[in-house]
């Protein structure tokens, strides 16, 4: 029987993966070094697995990866877009791609269109679409682009236009050509949902690759599974949504990480450190999801909307290079995936925290006899560095000066020291160090709304049961149970800059895949206005 759900998630140094079975409990795990061809990592880590479990087993394969964003950021293997904003005649005075990085939009911008059309806050009508306006756009862009991005007026209120002009595209370059429409994609605000609209639709090529190369590396150990995608919510994407919408997988790793400290440790609420070989990332856990930021993402010098996990982040981990000429010094470089090659207690030459945390006792692995001739004081000076940027993360992350409990995860935890001032507790697990890929195999299907609301035309109360309603049917659709679907988060935020009683409602439901298990140990469900 394929009971069996295998997490991946890869790292900058490590890339991890466990297999769970029905009942939460991890059966297998195995790290493997990240490669510069990460799918040879993932098959690494993939065997590491199934050397203790058989293919049979498994049934479906859930892939946290850094693919996306890395792409952004290098501006690599991006898709040529052309890019149609819904909006005219209202927004001419500021093109598509205005506050972009050059070099970045340089290397997505197709043809660029603003064509009449659009919709008000409430959903209706500003002007209708401009068909023809449309269609001279698609042809346009026939062989001249790799897909288009389609943005309309307050399209999550009402997205009848983008609907319509994808349509058109479509049958004027083939129902295949890749169409993203900005209300799939992104909330309220019309040029952050541009943004996001337009950077998914230059990841055409990457959201392909990432699930090509994963069945390539499920074939070659003969394992067929269902295969899903984690978002930067913790939850999860379909093979083929990922594919069509790989956006929406910028940033799940962090996201991973801290969902499977909760799993791990049974808290709700709590501090999450997550240390690894180049970095560390501290969020805060707020009923057992991370606490979301309030400010605006960019993703490589792009604004956009998307509610990403509330991080800190620092150059400490397991590989951070120490030096001692001409005086004490640590990172903020690292010797990453190289760990094994060059640090002092393999072999190497190189001075890294993980050579000074053995030294210290704080962890065990490699040979400490490699570097017995480090200097007590280089090993007291490292780690008073590692422990105070430590306690000064935990108070920055907090939102009230009170004690919490930390949850340590991450290959490098174990530079986390047991007492820290403001902490009441460090948890530890023996699987600490895979949690991101823990993360990845416990997530659930999710649905989300982001929609402006009228409370002239109807209640309060049934406008918010309208969206908790649509919320609910988004996640049965991405594959949710419909008996376990909880709502796990309502923001109600009043817009007081538009005409009557209207507020901003943003509703996400949660629930576990359907006709598969769930872990017994549920987290708490959330529920804020």
């Amino acid at each position: 029987m394929s009971s069996l759900r295998i997490g991946i998630d890869v790292g900058g140094t490590h890339t991890d993966a466990v297999a769970v079975d029905p009942l939460g409990r991890v059966v297998s795990s195995h790290k493997a070094a990240t490669t510069p061809e990460v799918f040879d990592g993932i098959r690494a880590a993939l065997a590491g697995v199934l050397a203790e479990v058989g293919p049979d087993e498994v049934g479906r394969v859930m892939l946290g990866t850094t693919h996306p964003v890395n792409a952004i950021i290098r501006r690599k293997d991006l898709a040529r877009v052309g890019i149609l904003r819904i909006a005219a005649p209202a927004t001419l005075s500021i093109a598509p791609l205005a506050a972009w990085p050059a070099e970045l939009a340089d290397a997505v911008r197709g043809r660029v269109a603003i064509v009449r059309g659009g919709h008000e806050y409430d959903g209706t009508e500003i002007n209708p679409l401009d068909t023809d306006a449309v269609r001279r756009f698609a042809e346009e862009c026939r062989n001249r682009v790799d897909a288009i991005a389609l943005t309309g007026v307050t399209s999550p209120a009402n997205p009848e236009h983008e609907i319509h002009a994808a349509r058109i595209v479509a049958e004027i370059l083939g129902e295949g050509f890749p169409v993203t429409m900005g209300h799939e994609v992104g909330g309220l605000g019309l040029l952050e949902r541009e943004n996001s609209a337009i950077l998914n639709g230059a990841l055409t090529f990457v959201g392909r690759s990432i699930v090509a190369g994963l069945e390539q590396a499920l074939d070659s150990h003969r394992l067929h599974a269902e295969i899903y995608v984690t978002q930067n919510d913790g939850t999860l994407l379909s093979a083929a949504e990922a594919m069509r919408r790989p956006i929406l997988t910028i940033g799940s790793g962090p996201t991973n990480s801290m969902r499977g400290a909760a799993y791990l440790s049974g808290l709700s609420d709590a501090i999450v450190m997550d240390v690894g070989g180049t970095s560390a990332d501290v969020g805060l856990l707020v009923d057992g999801f991370p606490r979301a930021s309030a400010l605006a993402v960019e993703i490589g010098g792009v604004r956009t909307n998307y509610r990403m996990p509330d991080l800190i982040s620092i150059g400490l981990g397991g590989g951070t290079i120490v030096r001692t000429e001409p005086e004490l010094a640590v990172g903020p470089d690292s010797v990453g995936y190289r760990l094994t090659e060059e640090a002092r207690i393999f072999g190497g030459d190189t001075l890294t925290l993980s050579d000074v945390s053995v030294l210290a006792d704080r962890a065990r692995f490699g040979d400490p006899a490699r570097a017995a001739d480090v200097p007590l004081k280089v090993v007291d000076g490292a780690l008073g560095w590692v422990d105070g940027r430590i306690q000064v993360l935990t108070d920055r992350i907090k939102a009230a000066r009170v004690d919490m409990p930390l949850i340590a995860v991450g290959g490098a935890a174990h530079l986390i020291p047991d007492a820290i001032p403001g902490v009441s507790e460090v948890h530890r697990h023996e699987h600490a160090s895979v949690a991101n890929a823990i993360g990845a195999a416990i997530a659930e299907a999710s649905g989300t709304i982001d929609r402006a609301y009228r409370f002239d035309d109807s209640s309060r109360e049934e406008c918010l049961d309208e969206a908790r309603r649509a919320a609910t049917e988004a996640a049965v659709r991405a594959g949710a149970d419909p008996a376990r679907v909880r709502i796990t988060t309502v923001n109600e935020i009043p817009m007081a800059y538009v005409p009557g009683d209207c507020a901003r409602v943003q509703v996400k439901a949660a629930g576990p895949l359907l006709d598969r298990w769930a872990p017994t140990t549920a987290l708490p469900p959330s529920e804020t206005s």
